[in-house]
């Protein structure tokens, strides 16, 4: 008997093109329910005893289809970004499976092919995906083994694999899998507790695999979205105001039928899309009707009190820790305020999509090629937005420039859909503008906090009071009203509600709570609806600004106390592998025996654990400040990390180095610039991000080794411990602790003052 192949067809078999286009059901993909993971539809867990995202498919054929001749196709339904989870993946499957990864074809992210596994977010990857193609694959290796057994009437604990593909007898005997395969069905339910691969015996998982996604970008090759080509493509421009909440006011669209290689103006309310035969016509078409005024149509952008206005809007206080314990007499208490502004992903590469509506005999398959980390909402909720059904409507991941985030792509993906729908047949590919980018994605939140810490007699925190203020992190697209078009169009649909992510994973509220044990905590979210700027997620969302506030609370404290900013942490913290990670981190850098601050030098450290639930992580940090210019150096940064089980101890290394180079440049540099009536920052002049000069000059990551531990996801947790410990390196430095980002050079001379 064959193995049962992960693609079934549903009901409808959809001729298209003159041949056949087959609108494929993903076998076992469970239903999405709204609201789940950073604001992406929760996939219904199905077998809550199974690991990570093995309950939400169960089946194995889900995830593992192995053919007559070998040849090992898995199925993931997470999403290569840059972040290297597609060799981090194989390299974990490959080990369980005890097959080289040059002998497996892997399949990320397709609504008609993979298993739906919600969002590519929040360090999941690892956590649920890693997971789930662990135990998949040592359920699969162990259905091998034990039809080997029954043919050569074996006991199984006899047999071994080969790490080829063969299963082996301990007389030499081997039996391929492909063969085995073709006696067994994969279409079964996997067990919990499948025995996995002794990690003293591992072959592929904690090594330094190649990246597989890297030798196209290198070369040239199609690795990106934008490099998509179709036969017959035609290539689209929105043509629209210069920001969000803006609108052209009367555009000579007579003006633009008429210039060469316009195929189709395309207007739904007040969206309009101009469709050319190049894409240079469609630029040039799109400027002709955008030399126009525009009008705003949502309230004015807060000028005037900026990120501070958030304290004015009406909120919902959301009680996020509240400890009692004995109280100590206080000597000495600290208040204080910080904050960051509204950031922009920066994407290097604007968004872009590529949508295809095919008919036949009145049947319509929508298939949309996108770089949203949530593929499956995609499909989902476009398929809302254009009216037809989410099985006629497939979302295939293709990778573009990084965001970590929600940046443009959901919506892009949308207005190609809706373009696509006006011609059928032909290929669109849309594309932003780098000022639309700007001008029109979701914003990382703007956050504030307070908080109010005092010191015992012991010469430890004895009360600790933090209030944050944030609008929702969570606005990705679940229902047709979370694209910014479903507001343009007619008839319109109601914008999505936001709502925070409740806790453990959090949003404005996430790592609020700390991983130290202080004594009488009490930690408020104060939840704001009202978004002055559209939001969404953006890399760590709450966890930067808290960790920031945290950690910055924390060298204020242990300056007054008198005890060394280690000492200090290490005092509160009961964690082991916490400490472990602190101490690994101060060790690496000489903490010891550090450069004591001097006017221009200084050294800062941070930690957190991301989200008390992922990596751990520690920063210790070495800057110097050109007192005449306000500008940071940083010299040299060390970071150590507890990931868990290392997948890839190079790929955790990279997420921790960018995540870090990210981080300073939010820091140092990034804030979302704005009048009353539009965003100003609409390049890299007026929206200015961390060049290669001002890279630290070196970043040594240490990767603690945890063989047999659970995946905890590195791909967050370097954002909030690297802004802290810049902060407390100027602070050593200078002895000016400076609480609201950016710490930016006008920033820095101001405190300063006159005399420098």
């Amino acid at each position: 008997m064959s193995t049962i192949l992960p693609l079934r067809p549903s009901r409808r078999d959809v001729l298209a093109g003159g041949g056949l286009l087959v609108a494929f059901s993903f076998a076992s993909r469970s239903l999405a329910l709204a609201g789940g993971g950073e604001g992406g539809g929760g996939p219904q867990v199905l077998r809550p005893d199974l690991p990570g995202d093995l309950k939400i498919a169960p089946e194995l054929d889900s995830w593992i289809h192995i053919a007559p001749d070998g040849r090992t196709t898995v199925f993931s339904g997470k999403a290569e970004l840059g972040q290297g989870i597609r060799t981090a993946l194989l390299q974990v499957v490959a080990e369980e499976l005890d097959l080289r990864p040059a002998q497996i074809d892997f399949i990320t992210a397709d609504t008609a092919r993979t298993p739906d596994e919600g969002l590519t977010a929040g360090s999941h990857s690892m956590m649920d995906g890693g997971t789930a193609l662990l135990n998949a694959g040592a359920n699969v290796r162990m259905i091998l083994t034990r039809q080997a057994a029954q043919l050569w009437s074996l006991p199984v604990d006899q047999l071994t694999t080969s790490g080829d593909g063969h299963v082996v007898a301990p007389d030499g005997r081997r039996l391929a899998y492909g063969a085995i395969a073709a006696k067994v069905s994969l279409h079964v339910e996997a067990i919990p507790n499948a025995p996995l691969r002794n990690p003293a015996s591992y072959r592929t998982l904690g090594k330094n695999y190649p990246r597989v996604d890297i030798p196209a970008k290198l070369t040239g090759g199609a690795a990106y979205v934008q490099d998509l080509r179709l036969p017959g493509m035609l290539h689209a421009r929105v043509m629209r105001g210069p920001s969000y909440g803006t609108n052209l006011v009367t555009p000579d669209l007579a003006a633009v039928r008429r210039m060469p290689g316009v195929v189709a103006v395309v207007e739904n309310g007040t969206f309009l899309a101009v469709v050319a035969t190049s894409e240079w016509q469609a630029i040039t078409a799109m400027r002709v009707a955008q030399r126009v005024n525009y009008v705003r149509t949502m309230p004015p952008l807060p000028v005037v009190d900026g990120v501070q206005t958030l304290l004015g809007l009406p909120s919902r206080e959301i009680v996020v820790l509240d400890t009692h314990d004995a109280t100590s007499p206080t000597e000495h208490t600290i208040t204080a305020s910080y904050s960051r502004p509204w950031i922009s992903h920066g994407s290097i590469g604007p968004s872009c999509a590529v949508a295809w509506l095919r008919e036949d005999k009145g049947e319509k398959a929508l298939t949309i090629w996108s770089h949203s980390q949530g593929v499956f909402d995609v499909h989902r909720a476009v398929a809302g937005l254009v009216g037809l059904k989410p099985e006629q409507v497939r979302c295939i991941h293709s990778p573009s420039a990084g965001c970590y985030g929600q940046n443009g792509a959901d919506d892009v993906a949308a207005e190609a859909a809706l373009i696509a729908m006006a011609l059928p047949g032909r290929p669109i590919r849309l594309q932003w503008m780098r000022e639309q980018e700007f001008g029109w994605e979701p914003n990382g939140c703007g956050m504030i906090t307070k908080v109010r810490a005092s010191l015992g007699a012991d010469r430890k925190i004895s009360s600790w009071q933090y209030d944050v203020w944030s609008n929702a992190h969570n606005n990705r697209p679940v229902q047709p009203g979370g694209y910014a078009v479903a507001q343009q169009i007619v008839p319109p649909f109601a914008p999505q509600v936001p709502a925070p992510i409740p806790m453990p994973e959090g949003d404005g509220d996430r790592n609020a709570n700390p991983l130290y044990r202080f004594r009488n905590m009490h930690v408020i979210y104060h939840f704001v609806p009202q978004m002055p700027l559209r939001v969404s997620a953006l890399r760590s969302l709450g966890a930067h600004l808290n960790v920031f506030s945290i950690e910055s609370m924390l060298d204020e404290l242990a300056l007054v106390a008198h005890v060394d900013p280690l000492d200090f942490r290490l005092a509160h913290m009961e964690d082991p592998r916490a400490r472990a990670v602190i101490t690994a981190a101060a060790e690496r850098f000489g903490w010891r025996s550090r450069r004591k601050g001097d006017g221009r030098r200084g050294c800062g450290m941070a930690f957190a654990r991301y989200k008390n639930i992922g990596a751990y992580c520690a920063i210790a940090m070495e800057i110097e400040l050109v007192r005449e210019s306000g500008r940071i150096i940083v010299h040299r940064v060390v970071a150590a990390v507890d990931a868990g089980q290392p997948g890839s101890p190079d790929g955790i290394a990279n997420q921790v180095e960018g995540g870090i180079i990210q981080s300073i440049s939010w820091a140092t540099r990034e804030a979302v610039t704005y009048d009353q009536s539009r965003r100003t920052s609409f390049d890299w002049g007026t929206y200015p991000i961390l060049r290669f000069e001002d890279v630290p000059g070196s970043i040594d990551v240490v990767v603690l080794d945890r063989p047999g531990q659970p995946f905890l996801g590195a791909g967050e947790t370097a954002q909030g411990p690297t802004s802290a410990a810049l902060a407390n390196a100027l602070a050593d430095a200078t002895g000016l602790r400076l609480r609201d980002m950016p710490l930016d050079p006008a920033t820095i001379l101001t405190a300063l003052g006159p005399e420098g």
